[in-house]
């Protein structure tokens, strides 16, 4: 049996940075959105619990494929096996920040 790819997926969500372990990642036919797919959690030792990870094992238990926006995509990569999911915060005046949004204050509608 071939090994399915497990893919590591970085990207900002509300001023935090969260790292997903997905199977299947591909470009949305929503323009503008990634998709993702089947998540993997470790199964780590039921002896310690980590927070931030089973804050993310309740967020997407539910959720059969999630659509992220693609300016909000920090990395992709394929790895061996997957780690440890995470969040954390966003860091101040750092080398990485979310892809800028247009300003649409002031801005008024076209006239036919």
């Amino acid at each position: 049996m071939i090994n399915e790819p497990i893919y590591r997926i970085t990207f900002f969500n509300q001023g935090q940075v969260y790292e997903i372990y997905a199977r299947h990642v591909f470009q949305s036919e929503l323009w503008g959105f990634l998709e993702v797919e089947q998540f993997v959690f470790g199964e780590r030792s039921k002896m310690i619990v980590d927070p931030a990870e089973e804050k993310l094992k309740s967020e997407f238990s539910s959720i059969k494929r999630s659509f992220i926006p693609m300016q909000s995509v920090v990395r992709i990569d394929e790895v061996e096996k997957e780690g440890t999911c995470k969040i954390s915060e966003a860091p101040k005046g750092g080398n990485i920040s979310p892809f800028p949004f247009p300003s649409v204050a002031g801005v008024k509608p076209v006239k036919e």
